[in-house]
């Protein structure tokens, strides 16, 4: 007998708003002691980049162990900060604002400056290039603060459509291939158990439960840290590593941070601490593309954040008061010298899918950790001495979490058009071509492909076209407002993406988005 032929409805999947089977959506929370357990767990992954940034780069400035910890003491702090000024005032999405890799093109260049360079006391260079540094995050911070408060960036997100996102939130996930994999080869015996481990917790045993709670799903990251971190401890302490190379020491053992010993117990960062800023216009030019690259990826990140907190897609206006909120946020990084700028951690907004809590309290709770450990310097010293690779392999999982989350946007356009296909797959491709031609380049030449005698125009050029999210902006949204655009606007998904883009559009913005103390008042949404 033949089978029935499966109707419509069995085949395909209408469009979501809102995911589905997320357990505590941004504005419903866990019990107390389980949004601390969780708050705890994304203080945990932001370690990651806040160690391994000053990591690279103090050394190259002539800084010693002291003034690596004093500088991931005081980007820890600046990160709660930021935290809670985003979830409070700015988009009051669940983000964590961390350090942001878009910013080493610039800062590298800084460290090159011939007048730092020539400078032969070690920390003299140091505390002369930390405060250039400083300036050039100083003066580049006013272009997202007048972007944002000026509601600029609002008015060029209406050239977005939901086609025309999708690449940049895929490879805001994507575009980070390199610190996944390649990093977890580097001491395979402790990245790929980490791997496996976190994958078997929080997906194939996730049922489990105690008491009602889906321990290992919700806390897969704290279990598994914890154990593959004891197991590193064992190795190093067994004496594993003894005879390896140099590179193999410091990616697997977990002595080799010399994070512990040069923390003080208690340390208060505060503004100026390096002494006065410094100020030079090619700096400061070459820090404004980072600035730029900031912006774009963390407009990516907040779409995805928003969906794994089961909200609506953040409206124009809430978008661009993020962004401005994040300018003060970078403008924080530069008075306090954190040597890196601010974005939306990728990682973190991962981990709101990883363990289906989208709560904005939990991200709060995190913040007030990075704020408590920032100050009690041997405690936090101690978990940021989780070797790297630990953290790389959480990134496969996470990094490719918000990768799909930005192709789920595909459910709202017609993929069965030619012309949607062609700007989704070059946008995709060019996003991941072009700043991988970049950096083999760089790799090679030791310097970018842009290489005048103009220094601030190769910064800016070079710090562009390494992001894969700010190439995909480029090319997605050029294509995707030049191609037929009048004729397609139901193919890109506008009928859908219209009634988000102002705050009274959708009556849950309201609730997802409304500023706390009653201060909409003062700031009426438009």
């Amino acid at each position: 007998m033949a089978a029935a032929a499966p109707k419509p409805e069995e085949i395909t999947h209408p469009p979501m708003d809102q995911l589905q089977g997320l357990e505590y959506c941004i504005d419903s929370n866990p019990s107390w002691g389980e949004a601390i357990a969780l708050g705890f767990q994304h203080y945990i992954l932001a370690l990651g980049t806040a160690v391994m940034i000053p990591s690279f780069l103090v050394p190259y400035m002539g800084g010693t162990d002291d003034d690596k910890v004093r500088v991931v003491q005081t980007l820890l702090f600046v990160e709660g900060v930021n935290t809670l000024l985003q979830t409070l005032f700015g988009t009051r999405l669940p983000t964590v604002i961390g350090g942001s890799y878009a910013f080493m093109v610039p800062i590298i260049s800084i460290i090159h400056d011939p007048s730092l360079t020539k400078i032969e006391n070690p920390h003299v260079r140091f505390l002369n290039t930390m405060r250039a540094v400083q300036g050039a995050l100083i003066v580049a911070s006013s272009i997202q603060i007048i972007l944002g408060y000026s509601q600029i960036w609002a008015i060029c997100s209406r050239f977005f459509s939901p086609l025309g996102m999708v690449p940049v939130i895929a490879l805001v996930g994507f575009g980070l291939f390199d610190r996944g994999f390649p990093v977890v080869g580097r001491c395979v015996e402790i990245g790929i158990p980490m791997l496996i481990l976190f994958v078997v917790f929080s997906q194939y045993l996730k049922n489990f439960q105690v008491r009602q709670l889906p321990v290992l799903e919700r806390f897969a990251l704290l279990i598994s840290v914890t154990v593959i971190w004891a197991y590193a401890h064992l190795l190093t302490a067994s004496g594993a590593y003894r005879h390896h190379s140099e590179q193999t020491q410091v990616n697997c053992r977990t002595d080799r941070a010399h994070l512990i010993s040069s923390a003080p117990w208690i340390k208060i960062p505060y503004p100026l601490q390096w002494g006065a800023p410094t100020f030079d216009a090619g700096h400061a030019f070459g820090m404004m593309a980072a600035v730029l690259v900031s912006l774009i990826e963390s407009t990516g990140a907040y779409k995805a954040a928003s969906r794994l907190a089961s909200a609506t897609p953040p409206p124009a206006h809430v978008l661009s008061r993020g962004i401005g909120w994040q300018g003060i946020g970078i403008l924080l990084n530069g008075l306090f010298g954190t040597l890196t700028g601010s974005t939306v951690s990728v990682e973190n907004v991962g981990l709101l899918g990883s363990t289906r809590v989208g709560s904005r309290r939990v991200i709060q709770i995190s913040a007030g950790f990075m704020l408590f450990f920032s100050i009690l310097g041997k405690f936090g010293a101690l978990f940021a001495s989780i070797p790297f690779t630990i953290f790389a392999a959480m990134y496969c999982v996470l990094f490719g979490l918000v990768a799909s989350v930005g192709l789920s946007f595909l459910q709202f356009t017609n993929m069965n058009s030619m012309r949607n296909l062609f700007i989704t797959g070059v946008a995709l491709f060019l996003g991941l071509s072009i700043p991988e031609y970049f950096r083999e380049y760089t790799a090679k030449a030791l310097h970018g492909p842009s290489h005048t005698r103009a220094g601030w125009f190769n910064d800016f050029l070079n710090t562009i076209f390494f992001s894969s999210p700010t190439v995909a902006l480029i090319v997605a949204v050029f294509l995707d407002n030049t191609l037929d655009y009048k004729d397609s606007a139901r193919d890109r998904g506008m009928p859908w993406w219209v009634k988000f883009r102002t705050f009274k559009g959708d009556s849950r913005n309201e609730e997802f988005y409304t500023l706390p103390f009653n201060l909409n008042r003062f700031f009426p949404p438009s």
